[in-house]
């Protein structure tokens, strides 16, 4: 989900010039309340997830399928487990590895559970929700050695369909009743292909089927005594994924859920809240309750989002969330987690923290007499920011650790340092960072900040084993190789930080170009579209497709979603998405990413915007003025829908009342579709459509008298 946050280069293009990694968004300077301080834990690309094995070995799972292990802050991480190998994950749009949970008794059993999305069928399709090679999310048990290897995988529920690639939720707590929480998104789009996709899907109103839940079963997958749903009109569903539309799944433990994307338990309790991503214009946060019906498809928060179909009538007993916020700056909820008390300063003690990952906001969340109360707590995060919160060990006490795709991937911390000295945070400059030999490189610090504003001392290591230097600025001379620098800033009380940039002297970076699809091309939903790619290098000469690699982001609105790879080779060949919803026609897109590394690890990324081929659409009705249903959208005629080609709108005329209140219903379609509902495929081209409506007839009974 990185954000597009590099220098243009060029209309459409764009250029990236890296020393070892790939492309990352810069991390912006996070802004805590007096009194805490954020720093870096570590680094890992994508990471979704994360969890304390023991007080010193962190788990952190990657979406490109790695399971990793830092041990006490360590600079480098442990490779556990990789899903990538055998081809065992799905990594496409937001699918992959995605959740981690550690079984309360590790000590012993050594037993923790992961949620991925299984390549099941060796491809990794969108856009057709009714394909049936589409992957599968699992949740599977496996065993963490003392070495940090992760193996022999237990399968304790499979097949729960990702038919679309979003919504796929996948966290995982065990709560405090011992029994194993799982969340579980609607799919993004109706597995069945009746209903459609973003609101108007309806597979979380289906209980037959484990999508948009979540989930509670026994750390062996069992059915726990007390789940709300057992016994007769009741089935398993943890092989297939689903049972008989007359059944309901015994491992529901609550439904109506969009994307639950996180959860999180108060401590010492089964209290838990539930962050569940919302469609156009409401977040919500709910109380997890057994048996719960939070509503969705049928409301967005606590407000009506669909009246037809499932949800007509209107379901009853829906339980409204707690707390919702619209989307007037913020529109994303992700990471939760509750303030054990006694490890903050007493006025956040039992405080709900949430993140929105479009924003850039940590927030705190209390219980005010009968409401909740939001306020910002961390801010100036970016997009793409905070993902998940946890709560783990730190300096005898806790802190809030939590994942960002910002810079790369990082995990960081935030903890409380009221009456502590803080340590500084330092920042780097350096240019020119490659070139001819012998290179001089003027280095900088002078971002470098105090958040006690205590004065700094600098102390740089060149790498190459030459006397440091002092002061704020300097420069050196480098020798023919490929360097680290280091700058440590020290506050005098005991204070560091550190920061380091690559150097190469005699090395310069490839040129990498994006050879197809031409620049011009608009795509259609559905269309095949191959990327081909091609990089030179100076020193190596034309580098091999190994060493280029490609991911593609879906932009929507201010932020980015995953849309396929990282792939490595000089081509890769996909299939082009539909938009998540009718309100994301005008400003979503495809960023094509290519980077080319050569044999020293530098590395270049050139990047280039893949635009829909947009199209009007017209609906009008005679009379004019009428209301249509447009992916479950109300609109008035006459409207112009700006869509893309190849995109399904399901369109219906409803039964309504004119203006003098009579009743009227549909008699024509303007092309002779029949039906009062049709589905209506994107053409190329700009076009209309017009419903007729005439008076409803109306019939009588004859009337029956008693003899």
């Amino acid at each position: 989900m990185l954000d597009r946050m590099l220098r243009r280069a060029g209309a459409g293009l764009l250029v990236l010039l890296l020393a070892g990694t790939a492309a990352a968004t810069p991390r912006t300077a996070i802004v805590v309340p007096a009194g805490f301080t954020d720093v870096l834990v570590a680094s890992v690309a994508a990471p979704t997830a994360i969890a304390f094995a023991t007080p010193t070995r962190l788990l952190i799972t990657s979406q490109s399928g790695q399971l990793w292990v830092n041990q006490a802050g360590a600079p480098t991480n442990t490779l556990a487990l990789d899903l990538t190998v055998g081809g065992r994950v799905c990594t496409n749009s937001e699918r992959g590895l995605l959740g981690v949970a550690v079984d309360p008794n590790f000590a012993s059993n050594h037993f923790i559970y992961l949620y991925y999305t299984y390549k099941k069928f060796g491809v990794c399709p969108t856009g057709d929700p009714t394909n049936p090679q589409v992957p599968v999310n699992r949740i599977a048990r496996y065993t963490l050695s003392d070495a940090n290897l992760a193996s022999g995988e237990t399968v304790l529920i499979d097949n729960i369909p990702s038919p679309n690639g979003n919504h796929n939720g996948g966290d995982l707590h065990f709560g405090q009743d011992g029994y194993l929480y799982v969340s579980v998104g609607d799919g993004g789009a109706d597995y069945a292909g009746d209903s459609g996709s973003a609101g108007a899907n309806d597979a979380a109103r289906d209980r037959f089927i484990l999508l948009g839940k979540i989930l509670r079963i026994t750390r062996d997958g069992n059915i726990p005594p007390d789940n709300p749903f057992q016994g007769a009109g009741t089935a398993r569903c943890n092989v297939s994924g689903r049972t008989s539309a007359d059944n309901t799944c015994q491992e529901t433990f609550a439904w109506g859920l969009r994307n639950p994307f996180r959860f999180a338990f108060k401590p010492g309790t089964n209290q838990f809240f539930i962050n569940d991503v919302g469609q156009n214009a409401w977040e919500e946060i709910d109380q997890g309750q057994a048996g719960a019906d939070y509503g969705w498809n049928c409301r967005e928060g606590g407000h009506p989002n669909n009246t037809g179909g499932k949800c007509s009538p209107a379901p009853l007993n829906m339980v409204a969330p707690i707390h919702e916020y619209d989307h007037s700056s913020c529109s994303s909820i992700t990471g939760g987690a509750f303030v054990p008390a006694g490890v903050w300063p007493a006025d956040y003690d039992g405080a709900y923290l949430y993140a929105d990952y479009v924003c850039g906001k940590i927030f705190t969340l209390k219980q005010q007499a009968s409401s909740y109360v939001a306020a910002e707590f961390a801010t100036n995060m970016g997009v793409n920011s905070a993902t998940s919160l946890v709560f783990g060990p730190y300096n005898g006490s806790q802190a809030l650790y939590y994942t960002t795709y910002a810079s790369g991937g990082q995990i960081r911390r935030i903890s409380a340092s009221a009456g502590q000295n803080r340590a500084p945070t330092a920042v780097l400059s350096a240019a020119p960072q490659f070139g001819a030999a012998p290179l001089t490189v003027a280095f900088s610090a002078a971002g470098s900040t105090d958040p006690d504003g205590d004065a700094l001392s600098y102390d740089w290591d060149f790498g190459d084993g030459s006397a440091h230097a002092s002061g704020a600025a300097v420069a050196y001379q480098y020798a023919a190789g490929t360097y680290t620098a280091t700058l440590k800033v020290s506050d005098g009380k005991g204070g560091v930080g550190s920061a380091t940039q690559r150097i190469d002297s005699g090395n310069t970076p490839p040129t990498a170009t994006i050879d197809a699809p031409d620049p011009a091309l608009r795509f259609a939903v559905g269309q095949s579209i191959t990327l081909q790619g091609s990089a030179t290098d100076a020193q190596d000469g034309t580098l091999a497709g190994n060493r280029l690699s490609w991911r593609v982001l879906l932009h929507h609105n201010t932020h980015t979603h995953p849309f396929a790879g990282p792939a490595s080779g000089a081509s890769l060949t996909f299939s082009a998405p539909a938009p998540e919803d009718l309100a994301a026609t005008s400003t979503s897109y495809l960023e094509v990413q290519l980077s080319a590394t050569d044999s020293t690890g530098l590395t270049s990324v050139i990047t280039r915007e893949l635009r829909p081929n947009l199209v009007d659409i017209t609906f009008d009705t005679v009379p004019a003025g009428r209301a249509l249903l447009v992916n479950n959208v109300a609109i008035n005629a006459p409207r112009t829908q700006v869509s893309w080609q190849g995109y399904a709108l399901a369109v219906s005329a409803p039964a309504q009342r004119d203006a003098e209140g009579t009743w009227i219903v549909i008699t024509a379609w303007s092309d002779g579709a029949p039906g009062r509902s049709r589905t209506i495929v994107t053409p190329a081209s700009a076009a209309g459509y017009t419903a007729t409506f005439g008076p409803a007839s109306v019939r009588y009974l004859p009337r029956i008298t008693q003899p």
